[in-house]
C-alpha cells in the first residue's frame, strides 16, 4: 500500500528537525527541558512555508484524488459522487489541489463511483492551504468551471475563517492536513462541524495512533503513538473514542493496518445542530511532518454538593 509519507522520513526526523529550522543550537536545549509549545508553532511554520530543497520530504502537498480514495474511509468516493451542482465540498490541507483538480478533470466520472444518473455539472469547492501551493493547472482548471465554482484560500489556520467568509458544507475531507498538524484538536473539530450542514459528512484519517480496539503498537520501536489522548488516570484512549463523545455526529473508525506508517480514518456524519465537543488541552506537541501531540481529556468539574 502506498504509504501517506515518504517510508524514507521517521521519527528521527523529527529529532533533527530543531537544526534544521535554524531556531538555534541542539547543544542549547538539553534532555530535560521540554519544547515550549511558542518554539515548536515556529518550527512548523517554518515546514509550512518550505519551498524546493527547503520542504522536508515528508511533507506532502500533492495528493491525487485516487489517493484520497485509497486513504479515506469506505464511502467517500459515493459522498463525492453524490453532491449536487448546488452543493459544496471543502478540502482542508489541500496543498496544491490536486484532489480538487482530479474531482474537476473531464476524466472524472461520477457514475463510476456508483452515481446513477449523468452529473452535467460537478460540485463547488473551496480548497485550502496554509501556504499558497497553486500551480499552473489551478489557473486553467480555473478558467474551465462557473465563477466561484472552484475557490482557494490561504494565509490562515481553519480556525480562523468565520462561517461568513467559507460559507457551509455538504462534505469536508482532511488527509494528514489540519487534524494531524492543528495544536488545538478541539477547536479544529467545532470549526469544521460548525461548517458542516446537518447530514453533511466529514472523512479524515490519522497517522500511527492507538487503534480503536487497543491492539495495535506505536509504528516506530521505542517511540510513543503520534497523536494521544490521555484522559484523567494518563491512559490513551486514542482518537476514536473521543470523537464518539462529541455529540450530535456519528463516528465510524476503521484502523488500516496495511498502511506505512499504519492508518485510523474517521468517517463522521453530522446529525443535529446542538454539537459539544469535549475540550482538550495540550500537553506536548514537537514540530513534524505530522508533529508528535499529546491532548489531555479534561474532567468536568464536580457539581457542589447540596446539603441534604
Amino acid at each position: 500500500m502506498i504509504p501517506l509519507m515518504k517510508t524514507s522520513i521517521t521519527r528521527l526526523l523529527a529529532l533533527l528537525l530543531f537544526q534544521w529550522v535554524g531556531a538555534g543550537s541542539a547543544a542549547a536545549q538539553t534532555a530535560a527541558t521540554p519544547p515550549t509549545l511558542e518554539a515548536e508553532r515556529a518550527k512548523q511554520e517554518k515546514i509550512y512555508q518550505g519551498r524546493g530543497e527547503l520542504r522536508l520530504e515528508g511533507y506532502v502537498i500533492d495528493r491525487s484524488l485516487s489517493a484520497y480514495v485509497r486513504a479515506l474511509p469506505q464511502g467517500f468516493a459515493q459522498s463525492l459522487a453524490n453532491l449536487g451542482p448546488e452543493e459544496r465540498w471543502l478540502d482542508v490541507g489541500a496543498g496544491q489541489g490536486m484532489a480538487v483538480l482530479d474531482y474537476y478533470a473531464p476524466e472524472y466520472d461520477p457514475r463510476q463511483a456508483g452515481r446513477r444518473e449523468r452529473q452535467i455539472k460537478k460540485a463547488r469547492s473551496v480548497a485550502m492551504s496554509i501556504e499558497d501551493r497553486r500551480t499552473p493547472r489551478w489557473q486553467q482548471t480555473a478558467d474551465t468551471l462557473e465563477p466561484n465554482q472552484l475557490r482557494y484560500v490561504f494565509s490562515k489556520p481553519l480556525r480562523d475563517y468565520t462561517t461568513e467568509e467559507l460559507g457551509r458544507f455538504q462534505l469536508i475531507t482532511d488527509v494528514i492536513g489540519g487534524f494531524s498538524y492543528t495544536e488545538n484538536l478541539t477547536i479544529f473539530m467545532e470549526k469544521v462541524l460548525s461548517l458542516l450542514t446537518v447530514n453533511g459528512m466529514f472523512y479524515t484519517v490519522a497517522q500511527d495512533v492507538r487503534n480503536e480496539a487497543g491492539s495495535n503498537k506505536p509504528f516506530y520501536s521505542g517511540e510513543p503513538f503520534l497523536s494521544q489522548i490521555k484522559n484523567a488516570a494518563s491512559q490513551d484512549i486514542g482518537i476514536c473514542a473521543w470523537l464518539k463523545k462529541i455529540s450530535c455526529i456519528e463516528v465510524s473508525c476503521e484502523y488500516k493496518s496495511d498502511w506505512r506508517p499504519t492508518l485510523e480514518t474517521y468517517r463522521i456524519r453530522k446529525s443535529c445542530d446542538n454539537v459539544s465537543v469535549p475540550p482538550l488541552t495540550t500537553e506536548r506537541y514537537v514540530a513534524g511532518t505530522p508533529p508528535e501531540r499529546v491532548f489531555l481529556l479534561s474532567t468536568p468539574a464536580a457539581a457542589p454538593a447540596t446539603k441534604p
